[in-house]
């Protein structure tokens, strides 16, 4: 597998549906070698278990360590200068890495992570093995916004036996972007529903550490603060309901590039009081802030440059903790929820259509726990990671069957 994103170390939240990836292949049978670039906060070894990791460096100045690990754009929208510089330094790296690692270890398949750049770098190591790209989102995105990447892409899914998309909506684009019908398929992600579940006691206890009784209304998102994750839409909604829940506290976990904004925009709308910023949260964390919260809020929208999650991990994560979901239809998340059923669906960049859905689930607890109970049992049915590492290795099977010569 190549990938320019991974946890770093435990409890990270960078990639994290990477680690099942490689992990739930690996408990199938198969060595799985990763390869990533170097980053100064890794702090893994060089196995765990099947799994083994090969690092490669690329940067000559601390500052050029900006190649994957959501550090290449800013608020997920502009490339940052840094690393257009380390770019190409990275991509020889990776290029040299991908191919050292297939060639002394007897590679039967090579798995690329997002099109742009994992996928160029899995193609063009090793021409003559079977390829399997991963889309997760960003990638699609730089190869529509930019034609030397859209190029690379058309390319890549062009040599790909087989091409899996977290979402419908990445995998329509990536049709256009020159993936063949026949040999892609959408694979949404999977959801640990051990580590997600509803618990009562976590729930008084992250609570109590808030300074928040058990019956106080407490709403929760978490991820990285970029545009495209539409939180501002939730501190508006918190202002609307200000006459009607006064006690409302909405908590974000999670940091990124328009924190102060956050902030600023909370002040601005007289929430700052009832708006809690907890910083980044491990996935345990995460795990007990969803067990704590009546509600969960997953606001996302396209944003104005076009980039949309494929399909955010907390989606999933909020399911199987049987907390309920309220969350806008944007990329992926539309086709994993039905509306009052599992969750509520509202309109992207919508401020009072989420306080109309707080308000309704605040005031029906009945209602509230129908939902959260129903979607649990809808994700721990379909969405295991066991399940997806069985459908990879499909994809890997479906690859080496169309391999051809390069």
């Amino acid at each position: 597998m190549v990938t320019t994103s991974y946890p770093r170390f435990p409890g990270d939240t960078i990639g994290t549906f990477m680690e099942p990836i490689a992990h739930g292949v690996a408990a199938r049978g198969h060595d799985v070698h990763l390869v990533m670039p170097w980053h100064p906060k890794l702090t893994r070894g060089a196995r765990e278990g099947r799994v083994h990791f090969h690092f490669f460096r690329y940067a000559p100045h601390p500052s050029l360590n900006v190649f994957g690990y959501a550090e290449s754009l800013h608020a997920d929208v502009h490339m940052k200068w840094a690393a257009y510089a380390a770019a190409p330094l990275a991509m020889a790296a990776g290029w040299r890495a991908a191919r050292r690692v297939a060639r002394s270890v007897g590679a039967t398949v090579i798995h690329g992570h997002w099109v742009i750049p994992g996928g160029v770098l899995a193609a063009a190591a090793m021409p003559s093995l079977p390829l399997v790209v991963s889309l997760h989102g960003s990638d699609v995105y730089v190869a529509e916004r930019n034609a030397v990447a859209g190029s690379f892409a058309r390319r890549v899914f062009g040599r790909a036996g087989w091409v899996t998309a977290c979402s419908a909506d990445l995998r329509t684009r990536a049709l256009a972007l020159g993936a063949r019908e026949d040999r892609s398929e959408v694979l949404p992600y999977g959801v640990d529903g051990d580590r997600f579940r509803p618990d009562p006691q976590t729930r008084a206890s992250i609570r109590q550490h808030l300074g928040l009784t058990d019956t106080t209304p407490m709403a929760f998102a978490a991820g990285r603060f970029v545009r495209k994750k539409g939180f501002e839409y939730l501190i508006d909604a918190a202002a609307r309901l200000a006459a009607t829940h006064p006690a409302l506290t909405v908590v974000f976990g999670g940091d990124g590039d328009l924190r102060e904004e956050l902030r600023a925009r909370a002040a601005a709308q007289g929430v700052a009081d009832r708006v809690r910023f907890v910083g980044l949260l491990s996935q345990d964390d995460v795990a007990r802030y969803l067990a704590a919260a009546d509600v969960a809020v997953v606001p996302s929208i396209r944003d104005d440059a076009g980039n949309v999650d494929g399909l955010p991990n907390v989606v999933m994560e909020t399911l199987a903790s049987g907390t309920p979901l309220i969350a806008t239809p944007a990329g992926g998340i539309g086709s994993v929820i039905t509306h009052d059923r599992t969750g509520l669906l509202v309109p992207e960049r919508d401020a009072d259509a989420i306080a109309r859905a707080l308000d309704t689930l605040l005031a029906q607890p009945s209602h509230r726990a129908a939902i959260g109970a129903a979607a649990r049992a809808h994700v721990l049915d379909r969405f295991g990671w066991p399940h997806v590492a069985e459908r990879l290795e499909a994809a890997y099977a479906a690859a080496r069957s169309a391999i051809r010569p390069a």
